[in-house]
């Protein structure tokens, strides 16, 4: 890579390298060494007679070819291909060629993978990662060798993206860009080009800052956004305000920024903003250590990101939002109180610190109501007397039984509290259905459908019924 730089080496002891089919042949047993090693060539033994067969160069050539032209995918990863070879040659070989794997070879030039897949009239999917290329530095020429290409890895390739942008004018229809561990520290705007993208993976890539995100965030196509391990430290949106929606990034779904250094719970609320919001990798970052039970970690994450449905790779149910906002809107009312919260819609004017630390915070309140005097109790030890719930337990389908009042652990799973009822009820075999109505919101009556869950799981708390049917 320096200008003066340089090493000496044998000429007999270097590796220069194959044409793209020879590698191909190589690798699928399609070649004359492995013909004569397995013996098809011109003639065969019989005995003692050897038999010499006319024409037979021909017909194995044929075959060659048949063969060739049956193979959609091909792989040639690491075997040493460093050239396109003759012209046109693989157009004729291997007609049907649709995904070509060619990492980790000796390619040395863009204009080597354009020569090759200027051949290739149908080519979806290419791979050329771990080759050192060079790109071209300006505006070239535009042809038609990837007007198919959908999905393109250019991973530790050593790429820039000023070099993405000059080359993209060449992938109209790319939907999938992988460019993982390259020497991306910044964006620039792709104002006319990669506009169908809807994946983009920048793993691995030192950026400078969060705000370099912002220079991608009008492709209307993007719905996977792949951002671990970047160094970023922060996410700002800074066009929306509190509860608002922003015009960045229109369409993604999916964003992955785990193994970053975002320490600030500020950057989890900004990604409320995002419109398509689904699912979240965020693991590994700063914030995380900040609260010690993984439990309440992930609840404060899914009370505040009003849409998401996958966090770190696990399913968000509908109970388990449910109770994460309950929690979120208890254990954050005192301090809604105290910055001008207020149970009079006339008087409650909460300042401006507080909504930018819980800016879902209003939108809760509106959906489960305000949180009541008794709720706001704040965070209590963890005291076996703290955890017992005292439960109402009815059997509606026997109205004649009496209900009868429990203290069970917060900790206990529906299963451990049906065994109990079991006993408790003295109800023959048969599968129990549990639910319980809150003392809070009259007329709701929640399903406990999963027996490996704790009670705690459901937001059930002291003064709740407990339904039994079976």
């Amino acid at each position: 890579r320096h200008p003066k730089g340089g090493s000496f080496i044998r000429p007999n002891k270097a590796n220069f390298g194959v044409d793209f089919l020879t590698a191909v042949k190589d690798r699928y047993g399609l070649n004359d060494k492995q013909d004569a090693q397995y013996g098809t060539g011109n003639t065969v033994v019989f005995g003692t007679k050897t038999v010499e067969f006319v024409g037979m160069d021909s017909v194995a050539e044929q075959q060659r070819q048949v063969q060739l032209n049956k193979l959609v995918d091909i792989s040639v990863r690491e075997c040493a291909v460093s050239h396109a070879g003759q012209e046109e040659e693989i157009s004729r070989t291997c007609a049907n060629m649709r995904h070509i794997n060619l990492s980790k070879n000796l390619i040395s030039s863009w204009e080597t993978v354009r020569a090759i897949a200027s051949q290739v009239q149908s080519l979806e999917t290419l791979n050329v990662s771990e080759n050192k290329m060079r790109f071209p530095s300006a505006s070239t020429f535009i042809s038609s060798a990837f007007s198919n290409l959908k999905i393109l890895a250019l991973n530790q390739t050593e790429i820039t993206w000023t070099e993405v942008l000059l080359c993209a004018q060449g992938w109209p229809v790319l939907e999938e860009l992988y460019l993982s561990s390259n020497n991306i520290t910044v964006l620039e705007r792709p104002d006319t080009v990669l506009q169908t993208l809807k994946l983009l993976d920048l793993s691995d890539n030192q950026l400078l800052d969060g705000n370099q995100l912002h220079l991608i965030a009008q492709l209307p196509r993007l719905e996977q956004l792949i951002l671990r391990n970047t160094g970023i430290s922060s996410i700002h949106f800074p066009d929306a305000g509190f509860g608002c929606k922003t015009k960045m990034f229109p369409s993604l779904q999916r964003l992955a920024i785990n193994d970053n250094k975002i320490s600030q719970w500020s950057s989890i609320n900004e990604l409320d903003k995002l419109p398509s919001l689904r699912a979240l990798q965020c693991n590994n970052n700063p914030f995380m250590d900040t609260e010690k039970n993984p439990e309440t970690l992930i609840q404060l994450i899914i009370a505040k990101i009003s849409q998401l449905e996958v966090l770190n790779n696990c399913e968000i149910l509908p109970a388990e939002r449910r109770g994460a906002e309950l929690d979120y809107r208890k254990i954050f009312g005192k301090d809604w109180l105290e910055a001008g919260g207020h149970w009079n819609p006339e008087k409650n004017k909460p300042s401006e610190e507080f909504l930018a630390a819980h800016p879902r915070y209003p939108a809760l309140c509106l959906k489960y109501g305000a949180p009541e005097e008794g709720e706001l109790k704040g965070r209590q030890p963890l005291t076996l007397k703290n955890q017992l719930l005292t439960l109402t337990i009815k059997c509606p389908e026997k109205p004649e039984q009496k209900p009868v009042e429990k203290k069970l652990p917060e900790s206990m799973t529906i299963q451990k509290v049906k065994g109990l009822l079991y006993r408790l009820l003295k109800i023959p075999g048969s599968e129990l259905k549990l639910s319980y109505e809150s003392s809070k919101l009259e007329g709701k009556e929640v399903e406990l459908d999963n027996d490996l869950k704790p009670l705690q799981f459901y937001s059930i708390e002291s003064g709740d019924c407990v339904l039994v049917r079976w």
